[in-house]
């Protein structure tokens, strides 16, 4: 993972006291405010107050956006706790569970609240670190469900400190009453100036590149579906986006649809997985992925 270069690091964030801080750490704010440019900021000061863990404190980061994800392919989100740059797209998992990741099944969390819920429960779990920073997604509209989105995970993995980023008073209608419960530490940041909004086509080919990166040097596996479990059901269609996960529910690596035998209950995916030993489900996305450009669409939009 990486931030972007011309993003200034403000005052307020050089200033932060980090060296007490343990427990979940969450970032919180609309898209474009610099979430991930915090996010990384954190755990690389964190990582420096304590290198290689020498006392005795773990430190992970769960990148939480499955839209502009900078772990792991598009429709996932991913815990990691080796150096950010060897998570970043690297397919099957890491030697000592230094890896994770989940699938939600869609680059949007909208339809698909319960599976990001689940899943943020499931990393920050399987992490069990002592400090955690987590980049959330950019939903926080009450009107889209993004506060009850975001008061969800508190709820859940009950944050030591939220950092929550707002350009205005957009954030307010969670934080106000956050404060006023002490349920949790918050602390407001402004953004960069130099962080800017994004277009709909720059999010699309950050997406493209992704899934290419993800995908470079697949191959094409044939597969009897009624050898694994299938989730929710074997409605598999072309170039529909698949997980292959392992015995955990873990997602070991994407898949795209190439071709069905639906008289032989057999399907032909595009992985990069090298080996399908330890897959034992084939989760089905609502994402379907074109295998030549790499466009992706939502199913049933």
């Amino acid at each position: 993972m990486s931030t972007e270069p011309h993003l200034e690091i403000p005052p307020a964030w050089e200033n932060l006291p980090l060296d007490a801080l343990r427990g979940v750490l969450m970032v919180i704010g609309a898209p474009d405010v610099g979430k991930s440019t915090l996010a990384h900021y954190l755990f690389e000061r964190l990582k420096q107050a304590n290198p290689s863990g020498k006392q005795g404190r773990s430190l992970a980061y769960v990148d939480g956006d499955p839209g502009q994800t900078n772990l792991g392919p598009p429709a996932t989100i991913t815990a990691c706790l080796a150096p950010l740059d060897i998570c970043s797209n690297t397919v099957s998992t890491l030697g000592e569970n230094k890896l994770r990741r989940y699938f939600i099944g869609s680059t949007s969390p909208r339809g698909h609240m319960l599976p990001m819920v689940v899943g943020a429960a499931r990393l920050v779990q399987a992490a069990e670190a002592d400090t955690l920073v987590y980049d959330t997604c950019g939903l926080v509209d009450p009107a889209q469900g993004g506060q009850a989105l975001k008061m969800a995970k508190i709820d859940l993995l009950q944050p030591s400190m939220i950092f929550a980023i707002q350009r205005e008073h957009e954030l307010e209608p969670l934080l106000v009453p956050l404060r006023l419960s002490g349920r949790v530490r918050v602390v407001t940041l402004r953004p960069s100036a130099a962080a800017s909004r994004k277009a709909n086509t720059h999010r699309r080919a950050h997406r493209r590149r992704k899934y290419a990166a993800h995908f470079k040097g697949s191959r094409i596996v044939e597969v009897d579906w009624t050898k694994l479990a299938v989730f929710p059901r074997p409605d598999f269609s072309m170039q529909r986006l698949v997980a292959l996960e392992d015995a955990a529910g873990f997602t070991l690596a994407l898949g795209i649809v190439r071709e069905i035998d639906r008289q032989a209950r057999k399907v032909s995916i595009q992985t990069p997985l090298a080996s399908l030993d330890d897959v034992r489900s084939l989760h089905l996305g609502d994402v379907s992925v074109d295998p030549h450009d790499y466009q992706d669409q939502l199913m049933g939009m």
